[in-house]
């Protein structure tokens, strides 16, 4: 049952929550920095038989009686607001909710004033209407507010997960609430709590581990780090699980077809260019998983189960299919189990324009997916034929009243969680409150994050650092390149290569680390080694997200080859610094190297790297994926005889 259910606990949880003011526990060890307190708001009493969502039912009738199925219907749709085409559209359609993809910046740039600007624009416009019911602004802030300039960006949930410790997760993803809000928006898209089983995938950085006993610990983590106790607390946002449910499991080849994907899929990606497998069909992403109800419930449920328990209020449907049949469009999953049987009184969104890849015309798939019982849709660039097929069908009997007013009924008992229905709520947010984007103790704690989240697979006695080394040479494509440590899903959707955000490289957290006596040089092709004390190979995976990320083969790339080829000729003991969203095969540079880092997609504070380097933390990550030893491993690789087993890390 979840804290929006029944449960006693939930119940007494919630009295000594209001009576006492949030209780934190004391983490151990490498605590992560202190927030500041919650601000309690005013609630009404939750009393016996009800839940904290429930308690705002009599307020929500009220408001239903009074709703055209217009402004119903309204609640249900969002936009994206790089489609929007005419922002007074915001309060024509009654829009529920706008969201930002990865591509959607604000006009102005991508600074937290143009992005609270932006919010606050659309916000009035929906507090005009007759009704005044504010937007939900949501936004994918995966790995931190990643698509503002200046937030820190923290390693993505992978590294997180080789950290396995959720008290550092429950603070990485408060600071993102923390910046997310200040920038007017409530609604975060996580965590991710796929089980992500074959690391060909694209999203594979996006699962805490292929272990969903890790995944539903550190899931319930983000879920009390984005939401508290109560959602609408100053500084706390809407959390969503996503994506519901098995999209970690769907075998290979099975991918979504890629003339079929809408155009919005990949505005501002380059399209399907570029892509490893020159096929029609996308290898995993958006497939089918074709596994058993048994499997499917016991590997890939309990990330939910566990994020329902801490009250996710959201959760987003998955793209992809159970045996042959979209997610989308499964009353079974949908309304049965987690409705019904496992009782969540949130709200469901669909994924970015998911409604488009249920079989049939688009008026069937609106039909079909609101039926089975989605409640918000996100249309992208459709939010008015979504609209206008929605008013139709109801008006046609097709869809039923009582489905309607269901969806909307917990749509409006999310907003009223999250503060947005109380008198004293406005849009217009303190501007004072952006000042904890890329604050120093969101940088600490970034490090922090880092340096707990690298894996040492190998090291033959030269790390950590001696401080007596005359010259290090540090090599590489990821070793100068914050765009590159941070991956996907940062200032763009797919990322990118290059300065894109503010931080510390690899490569000036290993200067910054050093005295003055210690020469540090770089070259990006791997020559200049010889004479130096140490080679630092910083190399692995340029940026990419989701479909586009799919790979047949986990090989370093050609470019890597030859810098390594090259480091090792030089004769120096050689550190293979490895930057990527999952293990990747290296070869013939795994015997040769003296010692290797798994760093993962540590993000914007590269010095955490540094620290483990020259040993000022020593490295306690562990394996949150099995590595396999060859390609044909995958997708289950041997337990028997892998690389590196799940959960294997060694320290100094």
């Amino acid at each position: 049952m979840t804290r929006f259910g029944s449960s006693p606990r939930t119940l007494v949880s919630l009295f000594l929550f209001l009576l006492l003011g949030p209780m934190g526990c004391t983490p151990t060890g490498n605590a992560p920095p202190e927030t500041p307190d919650d601000t309690v708001r005013n609630r009404p009493a939750v009393e016996a038989g009800q839940t904290y969502l429930t308690a705002f039912d009599a307020e929500i009738d009220e408001l239903l009686e009074q709703m055209t199925l217009e402004e119903k219907v309204g609640q249900m749709t969002q936009a994206d607001m790089s489609f929007i085409e005419d922002p007074e559209d915001v309060a024509h359609y009654f829009l529920g909710s706008v969201l930002s993809g990865g591509n959607s910046d604000p006009e102005a740039g991508n600074s937290p004033e143009a992005w609270r600007e932006m919010v606050l624009s659309y916000q009035r416009r929906a507090v005009s209407t007759r009704l005044g019911i504010p937007l939900l602004y949501g936004v994918d802030a995966v790995h931190g507010h990643s698509n503002v300039e200046g937030a820190v960006v923290f390693p993505h949930n992978i590294g997180l997960g080789a950290t396995r410790n959720p008290d550092l997760v429950e603070a990485v993803y408060r600071a993102t609430a923390d910046a997310t809000r200040a920038t007017g928006i409530p609604w975060n898209f996580a965590p991710c709590v796929a089980v992500a089983r074959d690391i060909r995938w694209g999203r594979t950085y996006e699962s805490f581990s292929e272990d969903p006993d890790l995944v539903a610990e550190l899931g319930a983590a983000a879920v009390r780090g984005l939401q508290g106790t109560d959602p609408g607390d100053d500084g706390r946002v809407v959390a969503c699980a996503k994506h519901f449910i098995g999209d970690g499991a769907t075998a290979y080849g099975t991918g979504a077809p890629k003339e079929e994907l809408p155009d919005s899929v990949f505005e501002g990606s380059g399209g399907h260019e570029g892509t490893e497998d020159p096929v029609d069909r996308w290898p995993l992403d958006r497939g089918d998983a074709r596994i058993d109800e048994a499997t499917l419930r016991a590997v890939h449920l309990p990330g939910y189960l566990t994020t329902l328990e801490e009250g996710v209020a959201t959760i987003m449907v998955s793209f992809s299919s159970w045996q042959g049949k979209k997610l989308s469009a499964s009353r079974y999953w949908l309304t049965e189990v987690l409705k019904g049987e496992l009782g969540f009184e949130g709200f469901l969104v669909s994924d970015w324009a998911a409604i488009d890849e249920i079989p049939g015309d688009y008026r069937s798939d609106v039909a079909t997916s609101i039926n089975a019982g989605m409640d918000m849709v996100m249309v992208p660039d459709k939010y008015r034929e979504f609209f206008e097929t929605l008013v139709s069908l109801v008006e046609a009997g097709e869809v039923p009243r009582a489905r309607i007013d269901d969806a909307v009924r917990r749509i409006l008992r999310v907003k009223y969680a999250a503060g947005l229905m109380d008198p004293e709520w406005s849009p217009e947010t303190d501007p004072q409150l952006l000042g904890v984007i890329g604050s120093p103790d969101h940088r600490t704690l970034g490090r922090q994050a880092v340096r707990e989240s690298l894996v040492l697979l190998k090291n033959e006695g030269v790390l950590p650092l001696a401080e007596d080394r005359q010259r290090i040479h540090v090599v590489g494509k990821n070793a100068d390149d914050l765009g590159n440590q941070s991956g996907g899903w940062t200032i763009e959707w797919q990322g990118a290569s290059g300065e894109i955000n503010e931080g510390t490289t690899i490569l000036e957290g290993i200067r910054a680390a050093v005295s003055p006596d210690v020469e540090v040089t770089y070259s990006l092709d791997g020559s200049g080694g010889e004479d130096a004390d140490v080679v630092i190979a910083v190399v692995g995976e340029t940026p990419y997200a989701e479909m586009l990320g799919d790979r047949s083969d986990l090989s370093l790339d050609e470019e890597d080859r030859r810098v390594l080829e090259r480091t090792f000729t030089a004769g120096a003991p050689v550190v293979t610094v490895l930057v990527s969203g999952r293990p990747l095969l290296l070869g013939d540079a795994l015997d040769r190297s003296s010692a290797v880092l798994a760093a993962w997609l540590p993000g914007t504070e590269g010095d955490g790297v540094a620290d483990v380097l020259f040993g000022e933390y020593s490295p306690t990550g562990k394996l949150p994926f099995t590595w396999p030893r060859s390609m044909a491993q995958l997708p289950a690789p041997d337990e028997e005889n892998p690389a590196f087993p799940l959960g294997f890390g060694l320290g100094y």
